[in-house]
């Protein structure tokens, strides 16, 4: 089975329709599928629903697609360097349900195990718990979360082999590997490619059974917020 691709768009080709639901990995802008962003929005894809940590910033990540009005609703945990998203928010045009972070991580996880719902205790009390079940476990209440199945999902790792097993380098591992779990479909791209048995089984995060379509490419290192002193 071809898993390797010659771009972001060939990868892509066939998979995009719109109204679809999109788990996306990355935390902060780190390890962002910033190639796969920007061959969605090239490819015009509308009504999008995605699951990601966060939207980046306006002019990275997810941030390119509400620029242009592609996305209909974010699943999310922070959103607070993106003015674009409060700005379509607070003027009802994008849909936002927030998660915890951890429950954000463990749904994208639980769908990519086949699992369509758990219990936490995290929102508990708050606005995450309205409409959701209740259930108590040894006399503590807890809410039921729903697993994510998502029909794409898109994710940036460091190395992976031709068929398809990834490692995510440091922090970019976070939400990558749950995210790549939980899609129908799932493309990834990475800063290098090898052969089959040149990556340490032991160092692998990502099974390949996972992965269905890779790409190499060049990626931009951004930092979210500089901070620098006088010398």
């Amino acid at each position: 089975m071809k898993k390797v691709y010659g771009s972001a768009s060939e990868a892509l080709d066939g998979v995009l329709f719109d109204g679809m639901f999109i788990a996306s990995g990355g935390f902060g802008l780190c390890g962002i599928p910033e190639l796969l962003l920007d061959a969605i929005k090239d490819a015009g894809t509308k009504d999008l629903t995605f699951a990601s940590n966060n939207a980046g910033v306006d002019d990275f990540g997810i941030g390119i697609l509400l620029q242009t009005r592609q996305v209909k609703k974010m699943i999310s945990s922070y959103v607070g360097e993106n003015a674009e998203f409060m700005r379509q928010y607070l003027s009802g045009e994008l849909e936002l349900e927030f998660n915890p972070q951890g429950t954000l991580a463990e749904r994208m996880r639980a769908g990519g195990c086949g699992i369509p719902g758990f219990y936490t205790k995290t929102g508990v009390g708050t606005q995450i718990a309205e409409g959701k079940e209740h259930k108590e476990f040894d006399g503590e209440t807890y809410i039921m979360e729903r697993g994510i199945f998502a029909d794409l999902s898109i994710i940036k790792a460091w190395k992976a082999d031709t068929t398809g097993n990834l490692i995510f380098n440091k922090t970019a591992r976070n939400f990558n590997v749950p995210a790549g779990m939980c899609g129908k479909i799932c493309v990834a791209e990475v800063e290098e490619i090898v052969e089959p048995g040149q990556l340490d089984p032991d160092h692998i995060h990502l099974p390949g059974i996972y992965v269905h379509r890779l790409i190499q490419g060049e990626h931009e290192k951004r930092i979210e917020q500089r901070t620098t002193r006088a010398a």
